[in-house]
């Protein structure tokens, strides 16, 4: 007799992909992800959002518990893409949001792909040739940045933050040898400036450095690291028996694409290392996130121009290339491919020069007796993830044969164009003031303030003169109102969304600087959708100021 878990299973066995092929099968499998598509496909429209924003009520779905049940892929497939609803269609040219860009078709392929067959990039005996790609496209990045890529290596991990907690670790276990083994003594600091991203933070705290321990080092006005306070910081801690860890040099803000001087950090840590005689080398680790991908530019005739952009847009690529095409001194690079690389999350590497490097991370093989048995590549004997999906691998692969050089110039140049149009039409209404002017990547922070406000003159006000705090305060409460009105807007499908950040920069006075930003990276963008942003933008000031 058959046992009536056989009859639920024969049902549980049709909602996977046949392991052998299936004509009739494989079939279904393409017509369940079409279907699930058309009904995402549905939920498109002008307005740069899936469907309809509503509030969200997660208290509810914690008390309305409904006993699970087995479901078809069809009655399954409908709720997931519910869970889309009000989603931000981040490739709409109407959407300028946040630092996330549409997906290429090859890099949602090799997602799909990975996810269809599970490769564990722990060791190519559970991967085989996805290994491959990761060594492939580890070697393409390397060449990029500049590192050699015989000699250079690297992993894909999960997200921005661990590729900084890995340069920050490497950097812990040269300045202080065993801490693998014996723990992190107390006398580590680490050094960033206090425009980087908030990740060196978590690198301090997880890896048991502290964040009392991290130095925050004040920025200049364009957001780079100030050298002068770096020196002193670092020669503060060395004299008082402190062990520098890490030194984080950030190519690429998140909120104003701020650009530290590379080569003048590395320098420094060598004029160090001299000076007080150190037995170690600091760490120079790269955060390079965002900014890692104008690398495609180190030698493009800047001259000749042979793309055809605007020489406005020239000079901001001449610009970051000035700083990018030192990333090959930093010890280690932190890159995203879901960033500036037009994959899905999540696909990020942690790229180091040597990669003896890792090394220094490994484990020992008892520890890990069931596993790297077979095979040649084994980096999960040193990666904090044993599990380690080919996802992110692939998606990045796909993209690096899909645009390569040519195509990633074009691309990012657009970018930079519709952001440098986008500056000419906000410097060009006397109610609208850019903040990062001097900073040349795909973001635009700027203020807008009521009649009767000198904007060229204000910001340095602002900035630093304290008998300006009211002033700046109510500019600040201003911007939000216009931020909140410009949002209803797009929302409605009136107009283009934009985000706001709480602090730009802090003044030289303490107080936080509000500003609107919007982030460029859609290919899809134009000149009609920057157009819209200011008119919006006016259109709230006029709103406003009628009370």
């Amino acid at each position: 007799m058959r046992a009536p878990y056989r009859e639920i299973l024969d049902r549980i066995r049709l909602a996977f992909p046949q392991p052998t092929s299936d004509r009739v099968h494989d079939s279904y499998v393409v017509h369940s992800i079409m279907r699930a598509l058309d009904q995402v496909d549905a939920l498109k429209s002008e307005v740069p959002i899936l469907g309809k924003s509503g509030p969200i009520d997660f208290e509810s779905v914690r008390t309305h518990w409904q006993a699970l049940k087995p479901s078809t892929i069809e009655e399954v497939t409908a709720e997931l893409v519910r869970f889309l609803d009000g989603m931000p269609i981040f490739g709409h040219p109407r959407s300028q949001a946040n630092v996330v860009p549409p997906s290429s078709i090859a890099s949602i392929i090799g997602v799909l792909l990975a996810s269809l067959y599970n490769p564990n990039l722990t060791s190519d005996e559970f991967s085989e040739r996805v290994a491959v790609a990761e060594v492939e496209a580890c070697a393409i990045a390397a060449q990029l940045v500049g590192y050699n890529p015989n000699s250079a290596a690297g992993v894909f991990t999960f997200g921005g933050t661990a590729t900084a907690l890995y340069g920050v670790k490497i950097g812990l276990e040269k300045a202080c040898p065993g801490a693998m083994a014996d723990g992190t003594p107390p006398n580590v600091v680490l050094c960033g400036s206090d425009t980087s991203h908030y990740c060196r933070y978590t690198a301090a705290g997880w890896l048991g450095i502290g964040t009392k321990n991290l130095i925050s080092v004040p920025s200049r006005p364009d957001n780079a690291i100030d050298l002068k306070e770096l020196e002193r910081s670092c020669r503060q801690a060395l004299d008082q028996g402190k062990r520098l860890a890490c030194l984080i040099a950030t190519l690429g803000t998140t909120d104003a694409f701020g650009l530290d001087d590379l080569a003048g950090m590395a320098a420094l840590r060598d004029q160090l290392v001299r000076d007080y005689d150190l037995p170690y080398t600091p760490h120079l680790h790269a955060d390079a996130v965002i900014g890692w991908a104008w690398s495609v530019f180190k030698d493009y005739d800047i001259e000749e121009n042979p793309l055809g952009f605007r020489r406005r847009t020239v000079r901001a690529l001449a610009g970051v290339c000035r700083h990018i095409r030192h990333l090959h001194l930093a010890d280690s690079i932190g890159i995203d491919f879901h960033k500036t690389g037009f994959a899905p999350y999540i696909s990020s590497l942690i790229l180091v020069r040597d990669q003896h490097d890792f090394a220094l991370l490994r484990r020992h093989a008892e520890q890990m007796p069931y596993l790297y048995h077979h095979g040649d590549y084994h980096p999960g004997t040193f990666t904090l993830e044993t599990s380690r999906a080919g996802t992110g691998v692939l998606a990045a692969w796909a993209n690096l044969r899909l645009f390569g050089k040519e195509g990633m110039q074009a691309t990012l140049g657009h970018l930079v164009e519709m952001a440098q149009l986008l500056r000419e039409h906000l410097e060009g209404h006397q109610a609208t003031a850019v903040l990062n002017r001097d900073n040349f990547g795909t973001v635009t922070l700027f203020r807008v303030y009521p009649p009767n406000v000198d904007t060229f003159a204000i910001k340095e006000h602002e900035f630093e003169d304290p008998a300006h705090r009211d002033s700046l305060r109510q500019h600040n409460a201003y911007n939000r109102r216009v931020y909140e009105y410009v949002h209803r807007e797009a929302s409605a499908g009136r107009g283009v969304m934009i985000s706001l950040t709480d602090c730009y920069r802090h003044t030289a006075y303490g107080e936080p600087i509000v500003a609107l930003k919007t982030y460029i990276l859609s290919p899809f963008v134009d000149e009609q959708h920057i157009e819209v942003v200011v008119q919006k933008v006016l259109e709230a000031r006029e709103q406003i100021d009628a009370g």
